[in-house]
């Protein structure tokens, strides 16, 4: 499925059916105003008293009683099973940047569906939001207000090169790989800036960072 099914000039918010913290939607709507679900995060989002522009996914984990609730235009059934509700989403949207909450902490290989669905290629990037940490995939150079001390972590999903400025242990002629060498636990020395050589290296940074994860990914 690559159908077109959400266009939009504003960044927008994408809610799963996992684990969403007390203010997960209210951070992400505040940068990302147009709200969309993936299946089951459909319930989350009427239940923090919004209506999603749509809701796209398989529809296996979406309660009849909660898509009685929905008006019937803003449903996208997508028969498919060779993908994730995430993954469906994602393919669906074309938007600036999309920020996602309700994906992570439920469960651990729901968590790691997700982080395989942010180096797919989607032609909208993506920014996860967790309890603490936001987490994207690095397909450009990008630079943060990181400060000194802070924690920052790189983790490939395949093997991968990159640069950076800002870290206490460069990265720069490294060979990263998921069974190889990896990123995790680095620190900050100050403002960051991170230039991937190839794709595939995922990004997890303090999640006060969210504004300017989502300003420096986000396509125009």
């Amino acid at each position: 499925m690559n159908r077109l099914i959400v266009e939009e000039l504003e960044p927008i918010t994408l809610v799963g059916g996992g684990a969403l913290g007390a203010d997960d939607l209210a951070a992400a709507l505040a940068l990302a105003p147009v709200l969309v679900a993936a299946d089951g995060g459909a319930a989350a989002v009427l239940a923090a008293g919004c209506v999603p522009s749509a809701v796209i996914g398989d529809f296996d984990s979406l309660p009849q009683d909660v898509r009685d609730r929905l008006p019937p235009e803003c449903l996208h059934p997508v028969a498919e099973q060779d993908s994730t509700d995430f993954d469906k989403a994602l393919r669906g949207i074309a938007a600036p940047v999309v920020l996602a909450v309700g994906f992570l902490g439920a469960r651990v290989d729901h968590q790691l569906a997700a982080f395989n669905t942010l180096v797919q290629g989607h032609q909208t990037p993506c920014v996860l939001i967790g309890e603490t940490e936001v987490i994207f995939h690095l397909i450009h150079a990008v630079d943060l207000p990181a400060a000194a001390g802070e924690v920052i972590s790189l983790f490939p999903m395949q093997a991968v090169q990159g640069r950076s400025e800002g870290l206490e242990w460069p990265i720069d002629g490294l060979q990263m790989s998921p069974m190889g060498r990896i990123g995790t636990s680095n620190r900050a020395t100050g403002p960051l800036r991170l230039v991937p050589e190839g794709p595939g290296l995922l990004v997890i940074v303090p999640r006060r960072l969210l504004a300017a994860v989502a300003a420096a990914v986000r396509r125009d």
